[in-house]
């Protein structure tokens, strides 16, 4: 079940695996462990064949200003950026670009415009990772209208053959009315999970960074103590590249793995020795 990616699950695959092949502006140890990893990798498919076909991969990265990258000291500290790095790095001849189109402050309904926008365009992303929430949950708006643009832009962007990825809100220590901003968590895993489409819950993720240390959670936050800084967008970066290469990275199937171990030899073959 697609559930089981929300709430933080997707935030962690297997690192083992994957972490040589990532590029970040720090460290893999400076971020820390991750969560349990999901028991089934997100699915996109579009960029799964683009990548296949070494063909141009396009991103759309889109929502307020976690996306812009507030509270980042330049622009290639922010996640779009270095999410583009760390892709490119693992598909070696597939060209990928990720696009920012992060504009701080906006409520769903101002992306809801924007995306629209670039839906209706000739040329479509090939992924769109929208992140979304943290505004409509702290202003004041309508759970039931929140729900109803959530529902909209999955439908838009199904509409055009894209992927979709969403984003669901951070986790910061002086959210005003905690009932109320989990009440918008659990809308978007609800809807997507209803959609089936994937959620990334930095929620779950930055929250089990304070769990872990206060300090921890501190480090990864800009000075306004809301938006991330340059260690929080790196780890954030990483986690969800992580996830991105896992659903494109095929997979040996176990079943056909047992069936060429206890393949019998050919007649007349000779075993190879190693000296």
């Amino acid at each position: 079940m697609l559930s089981r990616f929300h709430l933080g699950r997707m935030a962690c695959l297997s690192a083992a695996i994957l972490a040589g092949h990532l590029v970040a502006a720090r460290p893999a140890a400076a971020c820390p462990a991750p969560l349990p990893a999901a028991a089934e990798r997100m699915s996109l498919g579009v960029t799964e064949a683009h990548v296949a076909r070494r063909e141009a991969v396009r991103v759309l990265a889109i929502g307020s200003s976690s996306t812009e990258g507030v509270g980042a000291s330049a622009p290639d500290r922010t996640y779009p950026r270095l999410l583009e790095q760390s892709l490119r790095a693992a598909w070696r001849g597939t060209p990928v670009e990720v696009t920012n189109a992060g504009i701080g402050g906006e409520t769903a309904d101002r992306t809801l415009a924007r995306l629209a926008e670039v839906l209706s365009q000739p040329v479509k992303p090939d992924l769109v990772i929208w992140q979304v929430g943290t505004n409509d949950a702290i202003t004041g708006a309508s759970e039931a209208a929140f729900r109803v643009r959530l529902e909209q832009g999955i439908a838009l962007v199904r509409a055009a053959g894209s992927d979709l990825i969403i984003l669901d809100q951070q986790y910061y220590p002086a959210i005003p009315d905690h009932a109320r901003y989990e009440r918008f968590v659990g809308l978007v895993a609800a809807v997507a999970t209803g959609a089936e489409v994937p959620v990334f819950s930095r929620y779950a993720l930055m929250k089990d960074w304070n769990r872990q240390d206060p300090g921890l959670l501190a480090g990864m936050l800009s000075s306004d103590k809301f938006h991330m800084g340059d260690q929080g967008y790196a780890c954030l970066a990483q986690a969800l590249g992580r996830d991105i290469l896992d659903a494109v990275t095929p997979r040996p199937d176990p079943l056909q793995a047992v069936a060429r171990a206890k393949r019998p030899p050919l007649p007349g073959s000779t075993a190879l020795k190693r000296g």
